[in-house]
């Protein structure tokens, strides 16, 4: 074969192999949910339409992660993760495949983080739940920059208990807070109510935007844990103790209350953890059970909040140890089949690539 053909033939191959990968993702692509499991220090993959447990995401103690709580797709297109107990924390980052990074930030004071959430400043805000503060590190190095904001236990409707915070598109944080003091050894003590909060990131200013009631079919208190801003514009939460409210981000009026009551089909109300939207209106929660012998069910609901109604889309025991975080990841999960179709493809091209490759009889 001479120069020319040899050189058409690579091409050829090339851009063959290339159009195959390019179509990858658009083959049989489908989303995943990730889910962190406190009580099994790992991250979970769940198939967001059918429920199925897709395999791990981050492997248990990966990168020395403990007490997974809040799963954040960082805009570097990495995972953010909350790690750690009653005395420290950090927050971990893990690649697109899950695989530990480093530990991007630890340390100035961070106990038992919950939430944690990039701003329009593109710094990183973590609720660090045992200092009753929200502390503020680069986003593009993890340093520490300061103490945003910090709980005053003397006062109710502050800082006190602080759990997930989200940004709104008005640029005001909100901050869900269980209504604990801390005590800046890592102990705490209930003496208020759980609230919703909103903070001004350029002046630091925050005010109380609401103090809930028990939900009808919770466990007759308010914890407020879940935040995120909906397709809709409005701000909804989760409750520990049972129950999903949406509010105004405009005037922190109340707009809706789903009773999510005993979705397990018991007597004790489902505790739901964070919530996450799907780009096609599905909101999605991890959700368990906890009665005096600890956890009894543990599964994700899929609410519609059009209709203020919430399923079981899985109960998994096996797969879920009492899970909090859940992000949603539009990431390319082929089918079997369509793994197989690929790797027909694929060979096809390199048989094309072979066939093409043997003598011709010119000299």
């Amino acid at each position: 074969m001479n120069g020319a053909k040899q050189t058409a033939t690579r091409l050829a191959w090339r851009m063959s192999l290339a159009g195959v990968i390019a179509l990858l993702p658009a083959l049989g692509a489908q989303a995943a949910l990730l889910v962190s499991n406190t009580r099994g220090d790992n991250v979970v993959m769940i198939d967001d339409k059918t429920g199925a447990y897709l395999g791990d995401f981050i492997t248990a103690g990966s990168g020395g992660l403990t007490d997974p709580d809040d799963v954040t797709l960082g805009p570097d297109g990495k995972v953010y993760v909350s790690s750690g107990g009653n005395t420290t924390g950090s927050i971990l980052r893990y690649s697109s495949s899950g695989a530990f990074i480093d530990t991007f930030s630890t340390g100035s004071g961070l106990k038992r983080p919950y939430g944690n959430a990039f701003g329009p400043d593109g710094n990183l805000y973590v609720a660090s739940f045992r200092s009753d503060q929200i502390l503020r590190y680069n986003g593009s190095t993890g340093a520490f920059i300061d103490v945003f904001a910090q709980g005053n236990g003397s006062s109710a409707g502050l800082l006190n208990g602080p759990n997930d915070l989200v940004f709104a598109p008005n640029g005001m944080l909100y901050v869900t807070t269980q209504g604990s003091v801390a005590d800046g050894m890592g102990g705490i003590s209930y003496q208020f109510d759980s609230t919703l909060l909103s903070y001004n990131v350029t002046t630091g200013a925050g005010s109380l935007v609401a103090t809930p009631s028990p939900t009808a079919g919770g466990n007759g208190y308010v914890s407020l844990l879940g935040a995120v801003v909906g397709p809709d514009g409005l701000l909804y939460t989760t409750d520990y103790a049972g129950g999903i409210r949406s509010y105004d981000t405009l005037t922190g009026a109340l707009v809706q209350t789903i009773d999510t009551g005993a979705l397990f089909g018991g007597s004790i109300a489902t505790t739901i953890g964070n919530l996450v939207f799907a780009p096609d209106g599905t909101l999605y929660a991890p959700v368990f059970n906890e009665g005096a012998k600890g956890v009894e069910a543990n599964g994700v609901a899929a609410c519609a909040v059009a209709t203020g109604s919430c399923t079981l889309l899985l109960s998994d025991s096996t797969h879920l140890s009492r899970p909090i975080g859940i992000a949603y990841v539009p990431t390319p999960v082929p089918e079997p089949s369509v793994c197989a179709l690929m790797l027909v493809g694929i060979a096809g091209v390199i048989g094309w690539r072979r066939r093409s490759a043997q003598p011709t009889g010119e000299r």
